[in-house]
Parts: structure tokens; C-alpha cells; sequence
């Protein structure tokens, strides 16, 4: 996609490159994310999914990584003021540059798999994360869990917030429903701490 230039461009372009904004499925994401991480990941990964508390939690082990020896980074969603907010390595957030040199590459290798806008922003956050070698990620759910876009990645560890009704037109019309698609992150042998 030679022809974009800005950040403003990609996200325009994105937001139309797929006929939904929501369609929760690891399908499309999972070629992609198979083409750009053949051999995995090089960094530890911990998800946060839930309904409310999801912002707190990732700001609090944020805040307790950068404290140590190790480069930590943060992939939240949805952004306040700007698209980079999305990104963050060691509590500073990420350039336009780095954002759109992300973009390329997963357009280098995309082909015709159509992603969405949170799933391009989920694959730029695992490049990101990758080049800058950082020790260890913290990825938010964006909705539900199980067929999120950053469920792509086995987390070593997951945290399940508290869970209310929300997003009833994709997980269900019952706590029980959305729970079983929060619960989704879930890895066996690993680590998972509920609230």
C-alpha cells in the first residue's frame, strides 16, 4: 500500500478494508499471524479479558514491570485521544513511524485475507512488541475473549476481571454465556487468575 503515507490514511483504509467492524473469528487473523510469527513469539505474554477493571489491571502490572529490569509493553484498546495510546513500551507510546512500519509489514504478507481494523491493530501491536524486543506484553481483550483477535496468542498467564453484561449481541444474554466466552483465554497448565 504504497500510496498511504500517514497513520490518518492506514486507519481510514482499515476501517473500510472489511465489511464488519465486529466479526469475531480467529480465522482470518490466525493466516496472517502464521505468515508474520512462524516460530511464535519471542516474548512473554500476559492477557487481561473481563468486562470492568480491564484498563486498572494492565495499568497496575504496567506500572510493577516498569519498575524491574525487564522492557515491557502494553496493547489496550479502545484509544482516548490518539490511535497510538494503543502501544506503549515502558510507559511511552509509540511513534506514527513505528506504527505505519507495522502496518506495512503485515500488509507485505496479507494477500487477500481481510481483517478488521482491531485485528490489523492487534497484529501491528505483536510486530511492534517483537522488533523492540521487549521482555514481556500485557494485551487486552478488546471483546469477549475466546474469538478476540489477541486470543491468537497463548498467553503464559491470563487475568479474568470481573464479568457483567455487556456485549450481548456477540457472547450471550446470560453471566454464565459471557463468562464461558471470557473464559476463552484460558490456557491448560497455565496460569489464571480471576476476579
Amino acid at each position: 500500500m504504497g500510496r498511504l503515507k500517514t497513520l490518518q490514511e492506514w486507519l481510514d483504509w482499515q476501517t473500510n478494508l472489511h465489511s464488519l467492524s465486529i466479526d469475531l473469528s480467529l480465522d482470518r487473523i490466525k493466516i496472517v499471524y502464521n505468515k508474520l510469527f512462524p516460530q511464535g513469539l519471542n516474548f512473554k505474554v500476559i492477557t487481561i479479558a473481563g468486562t470492568n477493571g480491564k484498563g486498572s489491571t494492565i495499568a497496575f502490572i504496567d506500572s510493577i514491570y516498569q519498575q524491574t529490569k525487564y522492557k515491557v509493553a502494553r496493547f489496550t484498546s479502545p484509544h482516548l485521544m490518539q490511535y497510538n495510546e494503543r502501544f506503549a513500551i515502558n510507559g511511552k507510546i509509540v511513534t506514527d513511524k513505528v506504527i505505519i512500519a507495522a502496518f506495512n509489514k503485515i500488509e507485505s504478507v496479507r494477500g487477500n485475507t481481510k481483517l478488521t481494523y482491531f485485528e490489523f491493530s492487534t497484529l501491528a501491536a505483536l510486530i511492534i512488541f517483537s522488533t523492540e524486543k521487549v521482555d514481556i506484553a500485557i494485551l487486552e481483550i478488546g471483546l469477549g475473549g475466546r474469538l478476540d483477535s489477541v486470543n491468537i496468542v497463548d498467553s503464559d498467564i491470563c487475568a479474568i476481571t470481573n464479568i457483567d453484561m455487556d456485549h450481548m449481541e456477540y457472547l450471550g444474554n446470560d453471566r454464565e454465556a459471557i463468562a464461558k466466552e471470557k473464559a476463552g483465554v484460558m490456557r491448560t497448565d497455565k496460569i489464571c487468575i480471576c476476579g
